[in-house]
C-alpha cells in the first residue's frame, strides 16, 4: 500500500483571503487524519501566503500520522524543522516567489549544499527526501547525499498522460526502479488526480508515498473531504 499524504495548503490559502480561521487548518488536517490519511504535507513559504509558521508549531503536537515538511532549506526554514522535528522533510528548490514547485533539483552543482542540509536534519532524526526529476543521473547523486528518498517531480506525467500514458509513465517507472537499486524510498507529487493516480501507482515497482493538495482539495469541493481521500486511497490499492 502506497501512502497518502495530504497536503492542506490550500485551505490555509481560503483561510488567509478572509482572515480569521475559517476554515481551521488544525481540524481539517485531523479531519483528513480521521478519514483514512496516511500523512500531513504542509509548505511554509517565506511570505506565509498560504500554512504559516504559527500553524506548523500548532499541528506537529495533535498530528497521529506522518507529518512532512516542504521547503527550500534557508536558514529559516532549517531553523523551523529543526525545532518541529517532522517525521520527514522534503526539500526543493524553490525560490521565493515561485508559485508552485516546478522542477526538482539539479543535484550535481548542488550536491554539496544538500549534504550538508541532509546531514542537519539526520543529527534531528528527521527523515529526508530530494525532490527530483525522473533522470537516473539525479537520483543517484541524491543517494550520495545520505538522503532516505527522493520526491518524483510528476507534472510531466499528468500532461502527458492523457495523449499517452504508457510514455508518460515510463521515465517514472524507471526512476523508481534506479532510486530502490542505491537505497532510497520513493514518493512523488505534483499533479497527481483522481484520473491519473491509480494508473501510476499500477505502474511503478516501488512507491512509498504520494503527495497531493491541489487537486484533492478541489476534489472535496465536491465530494467531501471524506468521500475524496477514500477515492484517492482506492486509487493506491
Amino acid at each position: 500500500m502506497t501512502n497518502l499524504s495530504v497536503n492542506i495548503n490550500k485551505v490555509a490559502t481560503i483561510r488567509n483571503a478572509r482572515g480569521g480561521n475559517v476554515p481551521n487548518v488544525e481540524k481539517f488536517a485531523l479531519d483528513c487524519e480521521r478519514f483514512g490519511a496516511d500523512g500531513i504535507t504542509v509548505h511554509p513559504r517565506p511570505d506565509e501566503r498560504h500554512i504559516k509558521q504559527n500553524d506548523v508549531f500548532a499541528l506537529k503536537p495533535v498530528l497521529k500520522t506522518e507529518f512532512n515538511i516542504e521547503g527550500y532549506p534557508s536558514e529559516a526554514f532549517m531553523d523551523l524543522v529543526c525545532k518541529i522535528k517532522p517525521a520527514q522533510v522534503t526539500l526543493v528548490p524553490d525560490a521565493p516567489d515561485t508559485v508552485t514547485s516546478n522542477h526538482g533539483w539539479d543535484v550535481e552543482p548542488n550536491i554539496e549544499f544538500l549534504t550538508q542540509i541532509v546531514d542537519r536534519l539526520k543529527e534531528k532524526g528527521i527523515r529526508t527526501s530530494i525532490f527530483v526529476n525522473p533522470d537516473e543521473k539525479d537520483i543517484l547523486l541524491a543517494s550520495r547525499t545520505g538522503a532516505d528518498r527522493v520526491e518524483l517531480y510528476t507534472e510531466p506525467y499528468a500532461t502527458m498522460y492523457g495523449s499517452d500514458r504508457e510514455a508518460a509513465v515510463a521515465p517514472y517507472v524507471k526512476a523508481s526502479t534506479v532510486a530502490h537499486n542505491c537505497g532510497l524510498g520513493v514518493n512523488a507529487g505534483h499533479d497527481l488526480n483522481l484520473e491519473n493516480l491509480a494508473f501510476f501507482r499500477q505502474r511503478l515497482p516501488y512507491l512509498n508515498e504520494v503527495s497531493i493538495g491541489h487537486a484533492l482539495i478541489s476534489d472535496a469541493l465536491y465530494l467531501g473531504i471524506e468521500e475524496t481521500i477514500k477515492q484517492y486511497k482506492n486509487c493506491l490499492k
